[in-house]
């Protein structure tokens, strides 16, 4: 059954900056599941303790800092070292996922090798960090509006990289706001991804704001995500255009029809 998770980063502003206050602002708005971005500066402890007083699950958080992997000065072991910390605080917080992006690409360096230097890096990083059990998810963004130069700027290239990887730890973070926003067709892509989808979120397009704002027609995106196979979380990672419960109103009311 697909479950929804505010991102506490962008939602449930209007309770302050106080990311526990946002745990609890949710919690009372009737959602068990939340996610949010980076841990790092975070107080961990508290957020932990949060989560639990209130019954709800984190069902992801970012990898900082972000790295552009195939450029030759990228700092690899800086990323290396954020990816095992920020695995360690989503141990703490029992979260099962942490998400990795990537930078710009490397003009001088082909495509292939750019990604097959991508998917020793990934594989790296998965070795170093064996122990902790903690599953990446690969997240492709789109170029054309938020983030020009972006390598992995298609669904197709994160699926490249994710098989050449080869790892159970290892899939892809399928954002329908990036995918419609770069181009795709959604029902294509999702066929394309079967079986390596390990985390979803949205937001409406155009504006990037909450569903309903642009011109997405939500219940047919949400019907071909559940009949592709997937039944896990749909992170809310959008800017609202209005109080946060009212944000939602939409995209619930979406996910109640399509589940009846």
């Amino acid at each position: 059954m697909l479950t929804l998770a505010p991102n506490i980063d962008l939602l449930y502003t209007e309770v302050g900056n106080d990311l526990t206050d946002r745990v609890r602002a949710a919690a009372a708005d009737g959602f068990d599941t939340v996610e949010m971005w980076g841990t790092a500066g975070r107080d961990v402890p508290a957020l932990a303790a949060a989560l639990q007083d209130s019954g709800v699950a984190l069902s992801s958080t970012l990898v900082l800092p972000r790295t552009n992997f195939a450029w030759p000065n990228a700092d690899l072991e800086a990323f290396y070292a954020g990816l095992t910390q920020t695995m360690e605080d989503a141990r703490t917080l029992g979260c099962p996922r942490v998400v990795v992006g990537t930078g710009a690409g490397f003009g001088a360096m082909k495509r292939p090798a750019q990604q097959a230097r991508f998917a020793e890096i990934l594989t790296e990083g998965l070795d170093r960090t064996a122990e902790l059990g903690v599953a990446i998810v690969l997240e492709p963004v789109n170029s054309r509006v938020d983030h020009p130069g972006a390598f992995l700027d298609h669904t197709e290239y994160a699926i490249q990289v994710a098989r050449a990887v080869g790892s159970p730890r290892l899939t892809i973070l399928y954002d329908l706001y990036h995918s419609i926003t770069q181009g795709e067709d959604v029902e294509r892509t999702l066929a394309e991804l079967s079986g390596l989808v390990g985390y979803v979120q949205l937001a409406d397009v155009p504006g990037r704001g909450e569903p309903g704002s642009g011109t997405v027609d939500w219940s047919r995106q949400l019907r071909l995500l559940r009949d592709s196979g997937y039944d896990g979380v749909v992170g809310l990672e959008y800017v609202p255009t209005q109080d946060t419960s009212a944000s939602t109103r939409a995209i619930r009311q979406v996910l109640d029809e399509i589940t009846r």
